[in-house]
């Protein structure tokens, strides 16, 4: 059994990730870490864990009984602060974190991309961004791994396949994504505050998402504009890419395409002629990606669960990959 902790595990993402570890045959939460439930069950911060777990909440790791595989579920800024805590205190095991700050790979990016100076700016080198399906396992001996965004997650999933020398030439795709609440994080926002978001739709950041540096790095040469949108549901990503296809591309040769890059992915369900819905992969680890042609006019449909595929599972992936396992360990039978 590998030991694990999660660190800052009393939000959305901490839950999410627990659930998933607490189910994997061969990971055994040992810690987990949270200022503000200090000294409590973690079930008081998250009730579905009731039953599934008698451990409670520390403050932080104790030096030199580390665990030997961390999850650093904190938020954009403290993610790389607690990476660098780990390592300033002498923990040189693996850790995935899951916040932006070791997703791309300069500082400068960071602060055009997320308007701050990054915290730990000597970490950036040795960090691997890590999405499975496209980069495939990190290289021997990384300990550093970058979880990427829930959006970057669905959209280059979506986009990937054209990014190919076999690929048909795209002018442009114009993205337009929509994600529930839980993707800002458990701390109440006006733009997450329910009476606002309930029954309503808010595009926000149009052109100029941070996940766009991401997508840029997982599909090169792919044209996109991105619309992103505010849904008025809890969890999940569903969205659409469209574009005109160049003349004599068909149904079978976008078919073709994507089964090319994903028919051994088994955490990748694809719908050639139908457009995925949301409710299948909420509560799933899975990606689903549907296409429809009309003519010259090809439409991408895609959905996840932004707090499963777009953070815990894809996380579990990860560290499955880093510690020589398939990456769909523990995730489905």
């Amino acid at each position: 059994m590998i030991s694990v902790a999660v660190l800052h595990a009393a939000g959305y993402v901490g839950r999410s990730l627990m659930e998933v570890i607490l189910a994997h045959p061969d990971l055994d939460l040992v810690t987990a870490t949270s200022r503000s439930f200090t000294g409590q069950p973690i079930s008081d911060a998250h009730p579905t864990l009731a039953g599934r777990t008698n451990l409670k909440f520390v403050s932080s790791l104790e030096e030199g009984a580390w665990p030997d595989l961390v999850f650093v579920a904190a938020g954009h800024g403290q993610g790389a602060t607690a990476v660098g805590n780990l390592r300033d205190a002498g923990f040189d095991g693996l850790v995935v974190d899951m916040s932006a700050d070791f997703r791309l790979p300069d500082a400068q990016t960071y602060v055009q991309r997320y308007g701050t100076k990054h915290p730990r700016p000597d970490l950036l080198a040795g960090a691997w961004y890590g999405m499975p399906e496209i980069t495939g396992p990190p290289p021997a001996g990384t300990t550093l791994i970058a979880n990427p965004g829930c959006f970057a997650t669905a959209i280059s999933l979506a986009l990937y396949p054209f990014s190919g020398d076999d690929a048909p030439t795209i002018d442009v795709f114009s993205v337009t994504a929509m994600t529930g609440a839980s993707g800002s994080g458990a701390l109440p926002k006006p733009t997450t505050h329910f009476p606002d978001r309930e029954g309503n739709m808010r595009a926000y950041k149009v052109f100029s998402h941070q996940h766009e540096a991401e997508i840029d790095r997982m599909a090169p040469g792919v044209s996109y504009r991105f619309v992103p949108v505010s849904g008025p549901w809890t969890a999940g990503i569903w969205g659409t890419a469209q574009a005109t296809l160049p003349a004599g591309v068909d149904e079978a040769a976008i078919t073709r395409l994507f089964e090319s890059c994903y028919a051994e992915h088994a955490l990748i369900r694809l719908w050639p002629g139908k457009l995925p819905e949301l409710r299948w992969s909420v509560g799933s680890p899975f990606t689903d990606l549907g296409w429809v042609i009309q003519q010259d006019r090809l439409v991408v449909g895609f959905g996840i669960d932004n707090l499963m595929k777009g953070a815990a599972t894809q996380a579990v992936q990860n560290a499955n990959l880093a510690l020589g396992w398939e990456n769909t360990h523990g995730l489905i039978p």
